[in-house]
């Protein structure tokens, strides 16, 4: 199973909204910190990149959730519920739902991902892209 993260440009709020996709196929909308070359922990989005994903327990969260592994410069990256950058602290967030700086319907996204996540029996991975320079936007 492939995720494709696709992030759109930061907003001036620090909030980095984005598309998840399964196989190609829109799944939710995402919430993550701002987009930076020097992390400032706790507020920063994780490095575009490719990164294997695994569900594990969450001792924070108490219940099964997704893990991305070996993320450069940081650990225990989940995707979760949450609304807003304030709930983040690096992670990605779901949603059904969204407006300038939040998603909503966290939850209902979360469980749908969730299900779709344990019903694979291949590896998951999760391609994380950053906004392209709208000089390359065709």
């Amino acid at each position: 199973m492939h995720l494709w993260l696709l992030r759109e440009p930061t907003l001036p709020n620090g909030a980095t909204h984005g598309s998840l996709y399964i196989d190609g196929h829109w799944q939710c909308w995402t919430l993550e910190d701002a987009i930076r070359d020097i992390k400032i922990p706790q507020q920063t989005a994780i490095p575009a990149g490719r990164y294997r994903v695994t569900r594990t327990p969450s001792t924070r969260f108490k219940r099964v959730l997704p893990l991305l592994l070996d993320v450069p410069g940081f650990q225990g990256i989940r995707i979760h519920a949450g609304n807003t950058i304030a709930d983040t602290e690096g992670c990605i967030l779901v949603g059904r739902d969204r407006a300038a700086g939040v998603v909503r319907q966290s939850r209902v996204a979360l469980a749908a991902l969730e299900e779709r996540l344990v019903a694979s029996a291949d590896p998951v991975w999760i391609t994380v892209d950053n906004p392209r320079p709208a000089a390359q936007v065709a």
